[in-house]
C-alpha cells in the first residue's frame, strides 16, 4: 500500500507555555535567532519524535528560560497556516504552573523575563504571540494570582481526658 503522505508538505507541531507567577506576571523569551530575532514570545518550540506535547512544553520552557513548570490544562490550538514564516506550524498552548528555577535566557532565547500586564502592552512580539497573549489574559481574572488563604483549622470534637483513667493511653 502506498503512503498517501509521502512527498507531501505537512504542518509541524510546536508547543508553547503560558506561565504566570504569583504576582500575575507572564514569562516571555526574547528570541536570539531568526525569524523575529530580538522580539518577545512565549517559551516553546518544536515537538520531537515520540515526545508528548506536554513533555515538549515542559522541556522547551526549561531549556529556554531555566524555569521548571508542571504542564496544566490545554489553553488553545493555533493553526493559521501563515503564522510562522518558516512554514505551516500548529501550536498547542498549555498553562504552565511554576515549580522552580530562575528566569534566564537559554538555548535559542537571548533573554527570559517576567512581565506585568502593563509592560506586555508595549512589547514587540514574534509570530502571533501578541494575539495569543491578549486572548489568554482576557480569559483570566482581573486580579493577579495569589496564594489562597489558609483554611481555618477544623475544630475537633472534645475527647474525654485519658488522664487518671485506668487502662487509658499514656503519652
Amino acid at each position: 500500500m502506498k503512503d498517501p503522505y509521502k512527498n507531501k508538505k505537512l504542518p509541524r507541531v510546536t508547543v508553547d507555555t503560558f506561565v504566570r507567577d504569583r504576582k500575575g506576571r507572564l514569562l516571555l523569551v526574547r528570541r536570539g535567532r531568526p525569524p523575529f530575532k530580538g522580539r518577545w514570545g512565549l517559551p516553546g518550540g518544536f515537538c520531537e519524535w515520540k515526545e508528548t506535547t506536554e513533555d515538549c512544553g515542559a522541556r522547551e520552557t526549561l531549556e529556554e528560560t531555566g524555569v521548571r513548570v508542571k504542564i496544566g490544562r490545554l489553553l488553545g490550538v493555533y493553526s493559521k497556516p501563515d503564522r510562522d514564516p518558516r512554514g505551516h506550524n500548529v501550536t498547542v498552548l498549555y498553562d504552565g504552573r511554576l515549580v522552580g528555577g530562575k528566569a534566564q535566557g537559554g538555548d535559542d532565547a537571548a533573554e527570559a523575563r517576567w512581565f506585568t500586564p502593563t509592560e506586555l502592552k508595549k512589547l514587540p512580539y514574534a509570530f502571533d504571540h501578541a494575539k495569543i497573549i491578549r486572548e489568554q489574559l482576557a480569559r483570566l481574572p482581573a486580579r493577579p494570582l495569589a496564594r489562597r488563604p489558609a483554611r481555618p483549622a477544623r475544630r475537633r470534637a472534645a475527647l474525654p481526658s485519658r488522664r487518671g483513667r485506668r487502662g487509658g493511653a499514656r503519652g
